[in-house]
This record gives C-alpha cells, structure tokens and sequence, in this order.
C-alpha cells in the first residue's frame, strides 16, 4: 500500500524531473541542436512529466484526506477501544537514563485511558555503571560473590532484569540501589503484568553495554510483555536497540495512535515494532482484539 511519505517522495521526484526536463529542453532548443522531430519528442516527455505530477498531485490530495479521516477516526474511538484494555494490570517502568517527563506522561495517561493503575514501579538507572562500586559491595555479600568482576556484567543485568519483572524480595536491587538507580517510585514486591521501557540514555558501549544487554535479556525473560517506547522526535531513534533486546516498541507514544498500540502490546497483542517510522516495521498499530464480555450468573 502506497503510504503518505511515498507519494511526498514521488511528486518531489516528479517535480525535479520536470523542472530539469524544462531547462534542458530550452537550453537545446534555444541554441537550435535539435530539429523539430526531437523538439516534439521532448515536449512529449514534458507533457508526460506534467501528467505524472498531476496525478501525483491528486493521489497525495487523496492521501492527505485519507490520513485526516483515520485520525479523526482514531480520537473518535480511542476512548471506547482504550476502555478497561488493561483494568487490573500491573504495569512496571523502566527508564534507562533519566526520567523525561513528557513520556512518562504518556505513559501514564496510556495507563488510565486503558483502567490500569498507576504505574507499578518505576525506576531510572543511572549510566554509565560503575563495575569497581558495584563489585565493593557484591563481594561483601557471599551470595553476590558470583556476579562480581567484569565478566560477570551481563549475568548480574539479567538477575536485575528478572528481579524487576518478578517483585519479591529484590535483593540485588535493594543492595544496589544506591548506586544504580537515580529515580525510583512504587514498591518492589508485587510482580509486574507488563513492563514499559524507555532509554532517555545515548547508546553505551564497554561494560555498561554488557550490563545493559543481560538487564534487557532478564526482563524479556519475565514471561510478560515488554515494550520499548519513544516519541516522533526521538533522534536517533532507539527502536534497533529495543528489536535486538527482544522487546516490542511503539515510537509515537506521544500521540494517541501511538498510546493505544502501547495499550495494546501489554495487554497481550501482536508483539511487533508499531508506529510512524522506518524502523516502525510491523505496521501502525497492532490487531485490536475485542475485549471479553463479562458476564453473570442467571
């Protein structure tokens, strides 16, 4: 299906052609290197330029109306589809970096649109990480001894990662809180139904990225669903680092289109990478799926 941006490209690529088809065809004519049969063939291939831009013209016309209706559609429906989509789930927050505060809103107005509570947990990890702190205080604690040194990084991620998604006790992130986390909201214990993820961080490389892909693998790990979340004007976009974790993403989250395909990956959609992008490669939104209809005993 011919989408927005192709008809854009198109009618910009028409325009070139035609306005480099003009200057060519004048500059030979005006200087008499072409007789009147080549002269007419040229203006032909003008002419078919022309029909190609006004045809462009009319479908990107069309298109344009055609978008227009689906987001009237969109806000038109959004509430009824949003309705209890995710009534009773417990939804953690993971930022990587700092908190934004403009997509934790979105997040949360993604939560209260679909009935969830507030959201779980959230907690912002401070990067880089500090291997040597770390190892100060997992090597007084025997049953830590197993994830210090440099070589241990991702292991000691991936036991984080399945500590956030699963609640309990946390140990690990209780002994290092302090020197990882930079924000944190909501209690460890309950576990989580779905975990949001949002890297606010440029790309790490070294131990930090070693740690980061065990952290990514524990939380895919967990058994629920996790997606990866940025706006339309996160750049770079960080949808490549969400895919090769194992994460679903949504990188529109600041639009409604984009809050209602969260909605749907944590209440158990079409895992895929949603939304307005390139790198949006599964589509813009995932497959709604009618809610069950609850009913009573007669």
């Amino acid at each position: 299906m011919f989408t927005f941006r192709y008809h854009v490209v198109s009618l910009a690529a028409v325009f070139v052609a035609l306005v480099v088809g003009i200057l060519v065809g004048i500059g030979i004519s005006g200087r008499g290197f072409v007789d009147k049969s080549e002269r007419r063939q040229l203006q032909n291939q003008i002419d078919d330029l022309r029909n190609q831009r006004d045809d462009l013209g009319a479908q990107l016309a069309a298109s344009q109306k055609g978008q227009k209706a689906a987001q009237e559609y969109v806000a038109n429906t959004y509430r009824a589809v949003m309705s209890e989509r995710l009534h009773g789930k417990r939804i953690a927050v993971l930022f990587v970096g700092h908190v934004d505060p403009s997509i934790r809103g979105n997040v949360d107005d993604t939560l209260t649109a679909a009935g969830a509570p507030a959201a779980l947990r959230v907690r912002a990890l401070k990067t880089p990480v500090d291997p040597a702190a770390l190892d100060g205080v997992l090597t007084k604690r025997p049953a830590f001894a197993q994830y210090a040194g440099n070589a241990k990084l991702e292991d000691l991620g991936r036991a984080l990662g399945e500590e956030f998604v699963a609640g309990g006790d946390t140990p690990l992130w209780t002994a290092l809180s302090d020197l990882l986390v930079e924000e944190r909201t909501g209690p460890p214990r309950r576990p989580a139904d779905g975990v949001v993820v949002v890297r606010t961080t440029g790309p790490q490389q070294g131990p930090t990225a070693r740690f980061l892909t065990g952290l990514y693998a524990g939380l895919a790990a967990g058994g629920v669903p996790v997606v990866g979340v940025e706006t339309t004007k996160t750049t770079p976009t960080t949808v490549p680092t969400y895919a090769h974790a194992g994460f679903s993403s949504v990188d529109d989250v600041d639009i409604l289109e984009g809050r209602l395909a969260l909605a749907l990956l944590l209440s158990g959609a079409d895992p895929g990478h949603y939304g307005l992008k390139q790198s949006a490669s599964t589509g813009y939104l995932p497959r709604v799926e009618p809610l069950p209809v609850a009913t009573t005993g007669g």
